[in-house]
């Protein structure tokens, strides 16, 4: 899903960049690279490709960054993925629903 794209400036992701201490844990979970470091703390590079899949926030480990995971973006980009795949997950219903 590189290069994906959803709605500009809707996404709930945040990020504290002075609480942030520059782990680079954002960066390593992140399936769209949404984050980069500078000066040792991490920043938004590309804020409206966040699916909102919440791993950056789980995985932060002051709290930096906060997003309402599961709010429609990654929801969305699974169920199309399934639709488009002819897939279905176990038990037959799909990921939201």
């Amino acid at each position: 899903m590189r290069g994906f794209r959803y709605l500009e400036n809707v996404v709930t992701l945040k990020l504290d960049q002075p609480t942030c201490i520059g782990c680079g844990r954002c960066l390593e979970v992140c399936p769209h690279q949404v984050f980069s470091l500078a000066g040792k703390k991490a920043f938004l590079r590309d804020r409206d490709a966040c699916m909102e899949c919440g791993a950056c926030a789980l995985n932060c480990p002051v709290t930096a960054i906060t997003v309402a995971a599961g709010v429609g973006c990654a929801s969305g980009l699974i169920n199309e993925w399934l639709q488009e795949h002819n897939l279905r997950l176990p038990g037959g219903g799909s990921c939201c629903s």
